[in-house]
């Protein structure tokens, strides 16, 4: 098992092709993350490997530099297959790959996930592709029509493999892999190391390399506070903090999905920008909920655990525990979605008499103490509107939408500088955009025609 890193950890010590190593230092790779120098060794080597790694640890790149430099870019079938839990990490995932991918410009990178129409994907995977990235039931269908072929399969990656045998996918999982050539490199990422992950290991890997990269406590630049309340003041003790600390962007954590729309519906009523990510949700209604809290028109978002496994959340100013985790190890994934890239965090847990316990293994856990503050005195006023809006566009990629269109729709047609233009998201069918919020109308008015065309637009809240 390699659980210490190399003491050379520039990308440049790799034996990595000059066309891709020029691509890594554009997009500000220098040097490799832990879980990227422990694994990228073995995964160029064309080592299978299991992994133990955290969201935001560098995995994504770990295992796409290794399976696209695997790649014959000549040979137009699938080489590659990306595994993920949800559509969302599966997007995220995609959008990487395609990042790295720019080293090599005629590599074609397709999503096969579920939640949206059979017909498309079956067009594009006629012209053939590279790498496929998908969720586990759709790719499985795509098998059982015939439309993926995976002779030419070189790379097998499972990300977030513990989430996906918590969703119920092993039995997918296994027909997956028993249409797969047996000689192949199979890659497994996972956060834990249970006993169902290294069974997991066991069925479908050769001799992998383990690596671990040790779980790291709370990060020195996250502050957290505990605040004593009574079980039935949560949602109201939530209103206060929120008000008084006025975080621009946060994750209110809750254990359940009942909970989740509880907390919602309360803070909105209150004028809370919020919105809640659980299970329940529609595909359509999760991208909505995604898209406005990644640009910022809905600054908050209250989860499970499971719903947030795999988000992509950047600059994230404070986590807020509305109840507390049942482990500490689950306490310390959620605050580190905070502080990230040595900015300053805020992690805010709300304890009942009941949770003390839990409060206690934290401390165990971290070897501190924990610090309590008083809650907040309640604090009355208005909730400020977020600086952006999100722009609903009925096309996207489909229609050859791209985001130099939209930008330039608005910095052109409505007279916009760039700076009123944040995000922009293109889905298959769909567009989003953010705007200021101030400009939103002007935004509207410019976005009815995209290069001559003519689209229905419309403002989401």
């Amino acid at each position: 098992m390699t659980t210490t890193p190399p003491t050379a950890t520039a990308f440049a010590t790799l034996p990595l092709p000059p066309a891709l190593l020029a691509t890594l230092t554009e997009l500000g790779f220098h040097d490799m993350t832990p879980i990227q120098a422990l694994s990228l060794p073995s995964l160029l080597a064309g080592r299978d490997v299991i992994a133990q790694s955290q969201t935001g640890s560098g995995k994504t790149a770990a295992f796409g530099i290794g399976l696209l430099t695997a790649l014959d870019v000549r040979d137009f079938n699938v080489q590659a297959l990306v595994l993920c839990p949800t559509r969302e990490l599966a997007d995220q995932v995609m959008k990487e790959l395609r990042r790295l991918a720019r080293f090599a410009g005629n590599i074609k990178i397709l999503s096969l996930c579920g939640g949206v129409a059979m017909g498309p994907q079956l067009d594009s995977l006629e012209h053939g592709a590279h790498v496929i990235v998908g969720t586990p039931g759709r790719v499985q269908k795509h098998l059982d029509k015939g439309s993926l072929a995976t002779t030419r399969l070189r790379t097998l990656v499972l990300d977030e493999a513990d989430r996906m045998l918590d969703m119920g996918f092993m039995d997918s999982i296994r027909d997956i892999v028993g249409r797969l050539p047996e000689k192949r490199q199979t890659v497994l990422f996972s956060a834990t190391y249970s006993e169902e992950i290294r069974g997991l290991s066991g069925r479908f890997q050769r001799n992998p390399v383990e690596v671990t990269v040790e779980q790291e406590t709370a990060p020195s630049q996250i502050r957290q506070l505990f605040f004593e309340i009574d079980n039935r003041d949560r949602v109201a003790a939530t209103a206060r903090l929120m008000r008084h600390y006025k975080p621009a962007s946060a994750v209110l954590f809750c254990n359940t999905k009942q909970r989740c729309a509880d907390v919602a519906e309360a803070l909105s009523a209150q004028g809370f920008f919020i919105a809640a990510l659980h299970g329940d949700l529609e595909q359509r209604d999760r991208d909505l909920v995604l898209v406005q809290f990644a640009n910022g028109s809905c600054p908050l978002l209250v989860a499970t655990d499971v719903a947030a496994r795999g988000l992509d959340i950047k600059d994230l100013a404070a986590v807020i525990n509305v109840e507390m985790a049942f482990d500490p190890e689950v306490h310390i994934h959620r605050i580190g979605r905070t502080g990230r890239a040595g900015q300053a965090g805020l992690a805010l847990s709300l304890c009942a008499p009941s949770e003390a316990h839990r409060v206690n293994a934290i401390e165990e856990y971290q070897k501190q103490k924990a610090e309590w503050a008083e809650l907040p005195a309640q604090a009355d006023g208005s909730v400020p509107a977020p600086r952006m809006v999100t722009l609903n566009i009925a096309g996207g990629r489909k229609d050859k939408l791209r985001p130099g269109d939209i930008l330039g729709a608005l910095t052109g047609e409505a007279g916009m500088a760039g700076a009123d233009v944040g995000k922009i998201d293109i889905f298959d069918l769909q567009a989003f955009v953010a705007v200021e919020r101030s400009m939103a109308a002007r935004a509207l008015k410019g976005l009815s025609k995209i290069k001559g065309r003519v689209f229905k637009v419309r403002r989401l809240g």
